[in-house]
């Protein structure tokens, strides 16, 4: 890992291509970093890729523990999102 010390305004540059700026620091301890890269480069924050893989995850182990193989797309969306147990398979499945 790199580790750089930058003040506001400074830039760092990754490839040809993205650039982070260091746009506001020093309220807390959160920095605020602007970054300029493609579209077809995908930024995401690792909390809330983990918090999704989780709920896939836990969605996923709903659906096999209720053996819901036949349950409709919103009914695993409803699940997933902890709002309601994956439903089990009615009695024509």
């Amino acid at each position: 890992m790199l580790v750089l010390t930058r003040k506001i305004g400074e830039k760092i540059l990754i490839g040809n291509d993205i650039t982070l700026t260091i746009l506001d620091g020093g309220r807390g301890e959160g920095i605020r970093i602007g970054i300029d890269a493609p579209r077809n480069v995908s930024i995401h924050r690792s909390e809330v890729v983990d918090a999704v893989s989780a709920s896939n995850q836990a969605a996923l182990h709903a659906a096999e523990d209720a053996g819901s193989g036949d349950a409709n797309p919103e009914q695993l969306i409803i699940a997933a999102l902890g709002l309601a147990p994956a439903p089990a398979p009615g009695p024509d499945a």
